[in-house]
């Protein structure tokens, strides 16, 4: 049985990073050669099985050709005729396509290690753009690779275009997408994923909510990067800094300003009302692309608190302001003097007053009963703050007041409360203690 090492394994030990699953193609055998020599059968495609022992997958040398659209659109042939060369001939990118024997020795008949000497990503052959798929790949791979200097080969990246023209990236179906960007999210360099998806014309297909974001200015005291694509590169790269490897919080990092791509002209480069105005096309992408509830739900909290936290020191200043306006303060200012008399309560309650609103926030955003979703926020819009070109390494204080006032408050428990309480009033004194501990926690600071 002539086995190789191939694709991932042979390429990061290339790179000299760490490997990971170990796959092997099998030159010259049928399927059930290899049952009878005690291998398993997986794949539901194409011919693939776990070996008996270790568990690593072999899968029998095969082509594919194309028999009709879409990335499933295969016929396979796994005849023992076909070579090693043949079989490597069908991958994607150079890198993917070197194998190496029992020996330790590489076959390398795309050039896969002049590539990754010149750290360049090179489709294999005229191939490539059989399969939509590999346009998010090429992507995927630039995210987890432009860390170590990788860039997509011109001739790569002109093909790609030709493949988003022809409209095939339409075949995809939302699960497959929604794989590639979650892989991608996690990866340690998120914004190469959306460089080079925008630079071939993909993004505006698979996620036009985010590619509506390229050319929308910003005030440049804010975001000195000006545009809000860029900036939401920087803040993808800057979640995958703090949080690295979560998908959950690159997704919302990548999704908490696109509201800010539907400020009409007039009113740029300022953007009021943009956190609520994105959570509709948020919506709207995460139902195409069937994304996690928990996804979801952390995306539309960010999206819609985001400048909340980042004003987490005013929060009482605007509570403030809205119990002046509500008594018409600034058009009548001697209401200011009745005050006592109109909101009696609430003046009674001053210090208490940006704790209730911390307290709202923090329950807007289930997190009395989802304590994690706290610190997923506070982390979101750290990277929201710090992924503006020249602030990387701001100090983000809110992140750390909203946790603190957070842990406060979530010390409270039903034994702090006053004995003899039942129904409706347990729950208003737990509101009001947890209220006190925040506005204890938060006026230390």
């Amino acid at each position: 049985m002539k086995t190789y090492l191939v694709g991932g394994a042979v390429r990061d030990r290339l790179l000299g990073l760490a490997p990971g699953d170990r796959d092997y193609v099998v030159v010259g055998q049928t399927q059930a050669a290899m049952e009878a020599a005690g291998f398993r059968p997986v794949g539901r495609d194409f011919p693939v099985f776990l070996h008996p022992t270790t568990g690593e997958e072999y899968a029998l040398a095969r082509t594919e050709r194309k028999s009709g659209r879409g990335y499933r659109g295969f016929v396979v042939d796994a005849d023992p005729s076909v070579t090693l060369e043949e079989d490597l001939g069908r991958r994607d990118f150079t890198i993917n396509a070197i194998a190496e024997d029992t020996h330790g020795a590489l076959i390398d008949p795309y050039g896969g290690a002049r590539d990754i000497e010149a750290r360049v990503l090179r489709h294999v052959g005229a191939g490539f753009v059989e399969d939509p798929l590999r346009v998010l790949r090429a992507a995927r791979f630039m995210a987890r690779f432009a860390v170590h200097g990788f860039s997509v080969a011109p001739e790569t990246l002109a093909l790609m275009r030709e493949m988003v023209d022809s409209g095939e990236l339409a075949e995809l179906v939302p699960e497959r997408v929604w794989q590639e960007l979650r892989r991608a999210l996690a990866s340690t360099r998120p914004s190469a994923f959306l460089r080079t998806l925008h630079d071939c014309g993909a993004l505006a297909v698979v996620l036009p909510e985010v590619e509506a974001l390229y050319g929308v200015p910003q005030r440049a005291e804010y975001h000195p990067e000006v545009d809000t694509g860029v900036h939401v590169e920087l803040v993808c790269d800057m979640a995958a800094r703090l949080a690295p490897g979560d998908d959950l919080i690159d997704f919302a990092a990548l999704t908490h300003d696109l509201g800010k791509a539907l400020t009409p002209a007039h009113v740029l480069p300022r953007h009021i009302g943009h956190e609520q105005a994105g959570l509709a096309p948020l919506r709207v992408l995460c139902e195409r692309l069937k994304v996690p509830t928990g996804h979801r739900q952390l995306a539309e909290a960010v999206c819609r608190e985001h400048l909340n936290v980042h004003r987490f020191d005013e929060l009482r200043a605007q509570t403030v302001h809205e119990l002046i306006a509500r008594c018409d303060g600034f058009r009548r200012p001697e209401r200011i003097d009745q005050l006592a008399l109109v909101e009696h309560l609430n003046v009674h309650r001053f210090d208490e007053l940006r704790a209730q609103t911390v307290h709202e926030l923090i329950a807007r955003c289930d997190g009395f009963r989802r304590p994690e979703r706290i610190d997923q926020l506070a982390l979101v819009c750290e990277a929201d703050k710090r992924g503006r070109a020249g602030l990387a390494e701001r100090d983000y204080p809110p992140a750390a007041g909203l946790r603190a006032a957070h842990a406060a408050a979530m010390a409270v428990t039903t034994g702090d409360l006053r004995e003899g309480l039942s129904g409706p009033a347990i729950g208003e004194a737990m509101r009001r203690a947890r209220i006190a501990a925040i506005a204890a926690a938060t006026g230390k600071r």
